[in-house]
């Protein structure tokens, strides 16, 4: 018992450990876009493309120093929050290790994206935002629905709805099928990048995989009050 006891200790400091390394790593790579700002600076126009339309477009400006600086340092602010906010969590010890790993690194991917193609079109250097977008879309998908099955009751991330968080059961069955939608439809989007509906595809697919697993989880809820 007194074992056990010890061995559960350890772990959360290893987790501790592990969380609090990996906001180190994270913020470092989150500041990275704010550097670049810095170093690009006078070579920015004074207006500097935000936000893209679907059709790639630039359809919103700010000026350079909240383009290049203040947005950037906006998301390094909130990677050193998200920690706090796991923590808060009722159910954080559900939570895995490797799921914490996974929430704290989506914005630094975020950063990095939003922030190579703002500055690349400041300087003149045409991107595709809607491919770029909807590839970096696709992965994501593709890896959190990896992650989904694996994933135990949390109110932090994951499929949240009343009957998931009221029965473990319902819970897991939701996440397996969910991650399996996920997968192949985080394939099909970076598949569907490439084609001239890519947008209509993109749709299509995030409905079916919100509108599947939430039916699925309501049916397995209205099944085990009959029973």
């Amino acid at each position: 018992m007194i074992e056990a006891i010890l061995l559960m200790k350890k772990v959360r400091i290893m987790t501790k450990n592990e969380i609090r390394n990996t906001t180190i790593i994270t913020t470092i790579i989150c500041l990275i876009p704010m550097l670049a700002g810095i170093i690009l600076y006078n070579k920015l126009p004074d207006q500097i493309a935000i936000h893209w339309g679907a059709n790639g477009e630039a359809n919103g400006w700010a000026g350079k120093f909240v383009g290049a600086i203040v947005l950037p340092g906006i998301l390094v602010l909130v990677n050193l929050i998200i920690p706090f906010l796991l923590k808060m969590d009722p159910k954080y010890d559900n939570i895995s290790g490797k799921t914490k790993k996974l929430i704290q690194w989506i914005i630094p991917v975020i950063a990095i994206f939003a922030s190579t193609v703002t500055l690349a079109e400041g300087l003149g250097v045409k991107t595709n935002t809607a491919l770029i977008g909807e590839l970096l879309v696709g992965v994501i998908l593709t890896v959190i629905g990896n992650y989904l099955p694996k994933m135990s009751q949390s109110y932090t991330i994951g499929i949240k709805l009343p009957w998931t968080l009221a029965d473990e059961e319902n819970w897991d069955k939701t996440h397996r099928l969910a991650g399996r939608l996920w997968v192949i439809g985080g394939i099909l989007m970076i598949i569907g990048a490439f084609l001239p509906i890519r947008w209509i595809v993109m749709i299509i697919l995030m409905f079916v995989m919100v509108l599947v697993p939430t039916v699925y989880s309501y049916l397995l809820f209205t099944k085990s009050k009959k029973c």
